[in-house]
């Protein structure tokens, strides 16, 4: 590989990582956001006056209709996080990496502004906005995630990578919510923010390509617009951009992970989706994300209960729940490390047996399945006990189980479904998925309606069905075995 594509690739990895860990997914630090907000009055016109101050409140009371507004802008932000990756993902697939990435710009954009000029009397403009901001963000992700196909043998490491810093991302907000605490006005931050989108479009325009990066790599493989393509102007930057896709589309056909190693026809997209492997995966994921979006929704609301009331102790566990988040980009790539290790151990495991590859690509995600399933179990059991203190344990299992579930997300539909649907795979699972989440908020309504603030049933419930994540890794364990026992 020459000096100068390598250069360019290290750069479109750090710059990649850089875009997810400060602006993907800052929809996640929500709680941190909800604390500022409230300080700046937003919904409080829905409140009882006088004020209902418990306990050593230093400021600011719960208030059950302003909460409500609250998880109900989160809950449509989320929902639309997960929904709008499929059409966001057909048009990744059809349109290519620049057409998305420019959708991203315009929502990022347009969110930070609306934001950045809201004020406490047009606080409704916050349900346009945050939607638009989790879709922007899912959309940099996705056009990201990518990358990883540059590098070869560390494809899952790097997807797995991306997915925690999309995690990290979450504690801009503490970043907003400290300076906020300094003097500097929450209007200021997003417009600071809102800037950052030059940022993006030099990144679409000069360290991505303007189709996809194809998997594997050609050793020639080039993209982006350089000096050298771009002497004649930009109109032959262009043409030779196109005129290398081309040559690309010919040279390399993407190969499906089911079928790379056998030689078999291409497998359609429907019959992807209509698998028992599509199914449980999309069961493992959408219970598992429906405890992490409704922990995160309703943190702000719980940690009022829990400490009576007491804004400052609300404000420093919201700080160190912020803190943890930033830890997802270090948790998420051992998933990947393990996944990478684990592919090649059953690689050659598979060749000595006479397996497929495919099926050893497979395999190698059981270990990942199982163990986020765990670490959700534990996560959901401990936020379910009503001592403050013991918060700060479930912060940690939740930032850990998050960032393996979304990175083991990505890499399994990677390993075990073909390349070129990638793109609509994963827009299917988050779609569906979001459906789902939409239950956070009836769920938040009857905690705070019949069940009088006690969430202790819901949360036997919900401990109940996530249980069901464990048939995923055990149904794919059983494919291997039973090819064992065919050959």
């Amino acid at each position: 590989m020459a000096r100068s594509q390598l250069l360019l690739r290290v750069a479109t990895f750090l710059t990649g990582l850089l875009e997810c860990i400060a602006f993907s997914g800052l929809i996640f630090g929500w709680t941190s956001l909800v604390f500022v907000l409230k300080s700046d009055h937003y919904f409080q016109d829905l409140c009882e006056q006088p004020l209902n101050l418990t306990g050593n409140a230093t400021g600011k009371a719960e208030c059950s209709a302003q909460d409500s507004k609250f998880s109900l802008i989160f809950t449509l932000a989320s929902f639309a996080n997960n929904f709008m990756t499929f059409p966001t993902g057909y048009i990744f697939d059809r349109l290519g990496t620049t057409v998305a990435r420019l959708i991203a710009i315009f929502l990022y954009t347009g969110a930070t502004l609306l934001v950045a000029i809201s004020s406490a009397g047009t606080a409704p403009m916050l349900f346009a906005a945050f939607p638009m901001l989790a879709v922007g963000g899912i959309l940099f992700l996705l056009t990201n995630l990518q990358v990883g196909n540059l590098f070869g043998k560390h494809r899952s490491t790097i997807i797995t990578l991306y997915n925690g810093a999309f995690d990290s991302s979450s504690a801009i907000f503490l970043i907003i919510k400290l300076l906020y605490e300094r003097g500097l006005p929450l209007r200021v931050s997003f417009f600071i923010l809102c800037a950052f989108s030059i940022f993006h479009l030099i990144r679409t325009f000069f360290l991505m390509p303007r189709g996809h990066i194809p998997y594997p790599v050609p050793s020639n493989y080039t993209y982006g617009i350089s000096c050298s393509r771009g002497a004649n102007g930009s109109q032959g930057t262009k043409g030779g951009v196109r005129k290398e896709e081309e040559e690309l589309r010919q040279e390399v056909t993407p190969s499906p992970t089911l079928q790379e190693s056998s030689g078999a026809e291409q497998v359609s997209f429907r019959s992807c989706i209509l698998s028992w492997r599509f199914f449980w995966h999309l069961v493992w994921m959408s219970v598992m994300q429906l405890w992490h979006y409704l922990f995160i929704g309703t943190l702000n609301p719980m940690l009022n209960q829990l400490s009576n009331g007491n804004q400052d102790h609300v404000s420093s566990f919201t700080n160190a729940f912020a803190i943890t988040q930033l830890f997802g980009v270090l948790c998420a790539p051992w998933n990947g490390f393990m996944l990478d290790r684990l592919k090649k151990k059953y690689q050659q495991e598979a060749r000595r047996k006479g397996f497929p590859e495919s099926m050893a690509d497979l395999h190698c995600t059981f270990p990942s399945l199982a163990l986020t399933s765990l670490l959700c179990l534990a996560f959901s059991i401990c936020a379910s006990i009503p001592i403050l203190k013991l918060q700060y344990f479930t912060f940690i299992l939740q930032v850990i189980s998050r960032s393996f579930l979304f990175g083991g997300n990505a890499a399994f539909i990677t390993l075990a479904f073909p390349s070129q649907h990638f793109g609509k795979i994963y827009g299917t699972v988050m779609m569906l998925s979001a459906l789902v989440t939409i239950l956070q908020f009836p769920i938040f309504i009857l905690i705070k309606g019949p069940l009088q603030g006690n969430p202790l049933y819901v949360n036997i419930v919900l401990i109940l069905f996530t249980l069901l994540s464990f048939v995923h890794p055990f149904l794919v364990s059983r494919v291997w075995h039973r090819q064992g026992k065919h050959v």
